[in-house]
């Protein structure tokens, strides 16, 4: 036999986990001693255990055994209900949360334009700033957005050598003449 002292341990270990299962409950296995011996399962596969077993009793005309499991199954809706209100409630606080950091973070990227704004307008524009006149459209066609590369360049003409002045003919006398008496002797 347990002493009192073991058992009122276990009773404040149960009341701590019960107070604290919130969302747990909807997926947690438990373990439903009822009537019939042990019942396994998360609540939602009690309730339906425990509704076919009170069905199985009331074809057996067995009334007593049927409002037992009935109660039983009862038992674990209401479980099952104040778990998910719970987790409802978890969740329109958390959405109602993302909505307030939400419209706290655009009143600030408001304040933040407000200010940039009123800034620029009190401030002289510089030198970088001041509005430049737009080029035509007819300007901006003819230039290129393409980067500039040598093979694209045109290739330089090669240097000429300077012309250089023509030498004076050097002035021709009668036996220098081509056809002179140098002219056959060239020829022999």
């Amino acid at each position: 036999m347990k002493s009192s002292r073991s058992r009122s341990r276990s009773k404040g270990n149960r009341n701590r986990s019960q107070g604290n299962q919130g969302g747990n409950v909807v997926n947690r296995v438990f373990d439903s001693s009822g009537p019939e011996g042990k019942v396994r399962g998360t609540p939602q596969q009690i309730i339906e255990k425990y509704n076919q077993l009170a069905r199985d009793a009331q074809l057996s005309n067995d009334r007593v055994a049927a409002e037992n499991f009935q109660q039983h199954a009862e038992h674990y809706t209401r479980m099952l209900s104040e778990a998910q209100r719970e987790i409802e409630a978890r969740r329109e606080e958390q959405e109602r949360q993302n909505r307030e950091r939400q419209a706290e973070r655009d009143r600030e990227r408001a304040e933040r334009q407000e200010r940039e704004a009123a800034q620029a307008a009190t401030q002289p524009p510089q030198a970088d700033q001041i509005a430049q006149p737009q080029p035509d459209v007819a300007d901006v066609e003819q230039e290129s957005t393409l980067v500039d590369t040598p093979e694209s360049q045109p290739k330089p003409k090669p240097k000429r050598a300077p012309r250089r002045k023509p030498r004076p003919k050097p002035e021709i006398s009668e036996g220098d003449q081509p056809g002179g008496d140098d002219a056959p002797k060239a020829a022999e």
